[in-house]
């Protein structure tokens, strides 16, 4: 199979098990799920999809020679997301959720598919795939990198930035970390503005709330389900799309507005998942968080999780 990445270019999969799960229901699956949460038409900002962000994070494995376990678990990380990806946690939990349902369910809901089958018969047992601290390339607790968390920040990084941080990206005992520290800071400042312009913004946080208000709507008056959820983006939409609930149909109006700019916020605060990386690089014979050579970016880093932890202002609509 040739695999062709905006981001890491053209790559041929030698795999018979990765062809496998790449063409099953449950990955292509993802190609109808948002990886931003909500649908394009209400959001800010351009998106993309779970299935391209997954296939990114194998290939990001493969680029660093992970062997052939470690990129399964990379290609199949995200399979168990609902629709509307980490809105569902919103949805069930309201604001400040946590934004982890779907770490929770990932084991249970592999377990429903077809892909612990195909795994059984190349030698691979699901419960291992998916426990990601097996692989310290794929998931790293917070500050580190790790391929989950490069990939989907480098999708919404200019291009020049994307080069840079490729080009320094290696492996060292086993985890992930950048060859200088330049590529280091590049990459830990442009994550932090993209948690304060879009992943954890005022204005992003602001239509998660709202979309979960509208789904939980919908919900209420018996449109969807829970389980409408294991299906796609585009499948609950159109379960919704006739809604002439006029709470519904007043959040609707204001998130096809696409800028908000001149809205009054009230006094209340909601709570954003706090995002931030402080990567790994070498620096001389050891490897150092950046923070620990770096005074400027540690103090910069501290501002921003400050900011970060207050939350940011309801908006009203």
């Amino acid at each position: 199979m040739l695999v062709e990445d905006r981001i890491y270019g053209k790559f041929k999969i030698d795999s018979p098990v990765l062809v496998e799960l790449i063409n099953s229901p449950s990955i292509q699956r993802l190609k109808g799920i948002n990886q931003l949460g909500i649908p394009p038409k209400y959001y800010l900002f351009p998106s993309y999809s779970r299935y391209e962000h997954s296939i990114g994070v194998m290939l990001l494995l493969n680029h660093l020679d992970a062997n052939e376990e470690e990129q399964i678990a990379g290609l199949l990380h995200d399979a168990s997301h609902t629709a509307f990806s980490h809105m569902i946690d919103w949805v069930i939990k309201g604001q400040g959720g946590g934004e982890s349902y779907q770490d929770e369910t990932h084991l249970s809901f592999l377990k429903k598919t077809e892909l612990p089958s195909i795994l059984k018969r190349f030698g691979y047992n699901v419960e291992n795939i998916a426990d990601y601290h097996r692989f310290s390339l794929l998931e790293r607790v917070i500050p580190d990198i790790c391929a989950d968390r490069v990939d989907y920040a480098l999708r919404e990084f200019p291009d020049d930035v994307v080069s840079a941080c490729l080009a320094s990206l290696t492996v060292k005992d086993g985890f992930m970390v950048f060859a200088d520290d330049y590529a280091a800071k590049l990459f830990a400042e442009k994550y932090l503005e993209r948690q304060k312009i879009n992943w954890g913004g005022l204005e992003a946080s602001n239509r998660y709330f709202y979309f979960a208000q509208a789904l939980k709507r919908a919900m209420e008056l018996g449109l969807i389900k829970f389980e409408d959820f294991y299906k796609d983006d585009a499948y609950i939409l159109d379960l919704i799309k006739d809604c002439q609930d006029e709470g519904f149909k007043k959040i609707i109006t204001a998130l096809n507005v696409k800028k908000w700019d001149n809205l009054p916020q009230s006094g209340q605060r909601m709570a954003k998942k706090v995002r931030y990386v402080d990567p790994l690089c070498v620096s001389g014979e050891d490897v150092r968080h950046l923070s620990e050579i770096d005074p400027d970016f540690k103090q910069k880093l501290d501002e921003d999780l400050a900011e970060q932890k207050k939350g940011v202002p309801i908006i009203l609509i």
